[in-house]
């Protein structure tokens, strides 16, 4: 079983922001975020979606988002 449970984008792009990930530019519901260290991110989840585990898990890897994060 996947240590990820699905939660909404609003969380999870705070928990982005609260781990360093800070807002570059946005057009519409995509997101480029940048943090020293780490190649851009483009995080394209409308607030009220439900982002499910195999996404969140995609994110933890390309961002160093971790479970305990969320």
């Amino acid at each position: 079983m996947s240590a990820w449970r699905a939660t909404k984008a609003k969380r999870v792009y705070a928990a982005l922001q609260r781990i360093g990930w800070t807002l570059k530019k946005q057009v519409g519901s995509h997101r480029k975020l940048q943090r020293n260290g780490w190649p851009n991110y483009t995080f394209c989840f409308h607030d009220g979606e439900e982002v499910g585990p195999v996404a969140l898990a995609k994110i933890g890897k390309e961002t160093g988002l971790r479970p305990e994060n969320l």
